[in-house]
């Protein structure tokens, strides 16, 4: 009961954590509100959360680290790929090398392997806090395209780091050959697993769907179980469960191409998974702030690790590691977007190359915030070596890492909005022409099908004249969309802005007959199991409506 009563207190700060997020005249991150909620949490009971590092490596990274590259935008990401990866890979691998040596050389007390195993676990970054923190002043479209790609790359080599770093520490000795060769088996394996699973899974259940018939919670049970699956078995073949997961997230884009399931499935499937992420991501941040009366009550314990006898040190060494990362990173992405544009075409009248804005390089810069990956990362380290001894300098690790998190998330929210305030990106092409040649595409191939079906009910009924006037009245509506997307641009940029005008006004008519049957319900004029159809289809309307 007492277990069970923190996993509702848990959830409870979740919940309220957004709605007073909202409340405060400030923009405050929801992830440090849910921070606060958590240490409230410690605070006032004497129960503790027993974090067990491999459950909780478990329960968390597979779903989000899955959700993150099926979400993912694909072709923003191929797009971006040069920028990602030298951010995702060549700032993690500076990241790791320069701050292990920069800890090492500040707390001596602090095995090297354990310092590189924290810097593993503050180099990836986190783009849900960016878009909490960004909140009220939008970040433009491609730089959040490069930070989810950053994100998504750098947790899987930030947490492969990690995986190498604890090894170090419980055997003592660190091989660079040994350490390639296993790096190749545990990267590739790993992705092979990811993809393998996904795509086994999902041809499995096409083929049960398209012979028994389609069942919503199966389907939704079945991609819930495809990241903790890819997960075991990497790791039970000693590959890296993390890329099996991220791995099975991307391969999921491909595959539901190609075997979509019914709009229902697909609706109420991405309603769980918003929860699911929107539950995992805020328990992570109240458990760090749960966890935190308790490591704060082991400072003075922690301190004496590092030699000094002021606790004071401790806020020191976190405001040293935010400094370094953020020295690292300003000076990772100028060069980046500095060699990005020496690849690109020359695009100044005078032929010479356009340095990037200093601002946008300190957006990108302080946008690497440390979140939920870099908690659930620390969190994992082990609580023993292999000689059943303390593993060294866990506490502290812990403490260093939510300072950092702490820290980073409060400087963002302080800075990244006045920096983002009129910030724009070099203009993209526009994918209207795609969007609109393929809504043509699709309109055509609708009327064929009206037409086929047509013929068809009128041989089979009769009444000819009936279903082809039912059908010209449907197809009517698709040669209209036909005609506004294959116009000049000015009159498409008119059906466009006509189609919104009636996007707004079907949203209008929705919300009147939303509220004219809870009225009518209310006065027992209809039962509530009829009302709730009719909302319920009004709620689809509206889904469908808004895109």
């Amino acid at each position: 009961m007492e277990v069970i009563s923190i996993v509702l207190f848990l959830l409870l700060a979740v919940v309220v954590s957004g709605s007073v997020s909202r409340m405060l005249p400030l923009p405050i991150p929801t992830p440090l509100v849910q921070i606060v909620l958590g240490g409230l949490i410690g605070l006032s009971t004497s129960y503790r959360v027993e974090l067990d590092p491999e459950l909780f490596l478990l329960l968390f990274l597979p779903p989000l680290l899955f959700l993150d590259g099926w979400r993912i935008p694909k072709d923003e990401l191929l797009k971006d790929l040069p920028v990602v990866l030298e951010l995702a890979l060549g700032l993690v691998l500076l990241t790791v090398v320069g701050m292990g040596f920069l800890i090492h050389w500040m707390i001596p007390a602090m095995p090297l392997a354990v310092a590189f195993a924290l810097a593993a676990v503050v180099s990836p970054t986190d783009p849900i806090a960016v878009s909490a923190i960004a909140a009220r002043v939008p970040i433009p479209r491609r730089m959040m395209h490069i930070l989810e790609g950053e994100s998504l790359l750098n947790d899987a080599s930030g947490l492969v780091c990690l995986r190498f770093a604890i090894a170090a520490a419980l055997t003592g000795s660190f091989s660079p050959a040994a350490a390639a060769a296993n790096f190749a088996w545990v990267a590739g394996a790993g992705i092979a697993i990811g993809v393998l699973v996904t795509i086994a899974a999902t041809r499995a259940k096409a083929w049960v769907s398209r012979r028994y018939g389609e069942e919503t919670g199966s389907q939704i049970l079945v991609s819930l179980l495809i990241p903790f699956g890819s997960y075991l078995l990497a790791e039970h073949l000693h590959a890296s469960g993390i890329l099996a997961a991220v791995a099975a997230g991307v391969t999921m884009t491909f595959a539901e191409i190609s075997r979509q399931a019914m709009a229902a499935t697909r609706m109420r499937r991405n309603s769980v998974w918003d929860t699911i992420q929107f539950a995992l991501n805020g328990i992570i941040f109240v458990l760090l702030g749960e966890q935190l009366p308790g490591v704060l009550a082991g400072a003075a314990q922690t301190v004496r690790i590092t030699g000094h006898g002021n606790p004071l040190w401790l806020g020191g060494y976190v405001l040293a590691i935010v400094a370094g990362l953020a020295a690292l990173r300003f000076g990772w992405v100028w060069v980046s977007l500095r060699l990005t544009l020496l690849r690109q075409r020359r695009d100044a009248p005078d032929g010479t190359l356009r340095s990037p804005e200093w601002r946008l390089v300190a957006a990108m810069s302080f946008a690497g915030v440390r979140g939920a990956i870099t908690l659930a990362g620390v969190l994992t380290l082990p609580l023993a070596l292999d000689d059943g001894s303390p593993f060294p300098a866990r506490d502290l690790a812990i403490f260093l890492a939510a300072g950092v998190i702490i820290l980073s998330l409060v400087i963002a929210s302080l800075l990244l909005p006045v920096l983002l305030n009129g910030l724009t990106l070099p203009p993209e092409p526009s994918l209207q022409a795609e969007e609109d040649a393929a809504r043509v595409i699709a309109c055509e191939a609708a009327i064929r099908e009206i037409e086929h079906a047509q013929h068809e009910l009128a041989e089979q009924h009769g009444n000819a004249d009936f279903y082809s006037a039912a059908g010209s009245r449907v197809m009517d509506l698709y040669r209209d969309r036909i005609e506004s997307r294959s116009q000049g641009a000015r009159i498409s940029a008119e059906a466009r802005l006509q189609d919104r005008l009636e996007r707004d006004l079907r949203l209008r008519g929705l919300k009147a007959e939303r509220k004219a049957i809870i009225d009518t319900a209310r006065d027992r004029r209809i039962g509530s199991t009829t009302a709730q159809k009719l909302i319920r289809e009004l709620d689809l309307q509206e889904v469908r409506t808004r895109g």
